[in-house]
């Protein structure tokens, strides 16, 4: 679980209803989130494949491609094309062995 310092992110796989995914996992101050890599604006990946999630200064998430731009902890869009959409959420189970997503 400390592999992931605050603002840190990393990307995984996962399928959903027989779907392929891909995913980001977000370490933030005393919580942790994830969501579906794809912007609500248009459906592409927020990053160019590099895992830069965040803005230069570290306080949201941004789409790369139109620069929507997403609170970290609630996924809403605060501005940009989608404002007002949340990102796809995964839910996560944490216990003392990891972070897991909990897709049953």
């Amino acid at each position: 679980m400390d592999a992931l310092t605050p603002g840190q992110t990393i990307k995984f796989d996962y399928t959903q209803n027989g779907v392929p995914r891909e995913g980001f996992l977000v370490r933030l101050k005393e919580s942790w989130v994830a969501y579906e890599n794809r912007c609500r604006h248009i459906a592409i990946s927020l990053d160019f494949g590099d895992g830069q999630f965040f803005t230069e200064d570290g306080k949201y998430l941004f789409c790369q491609t139109h620069g929507a731009v997403y609170e970290p902890d609630t996924g809403l869009c605060v501005h940009g094309p989608c404002t007002g959409a949340k990102l796809f959420s995964i839910p996560l189970e944490i216990d003392n062995s990891g972070v897991w997503i909990d897709m049953e």
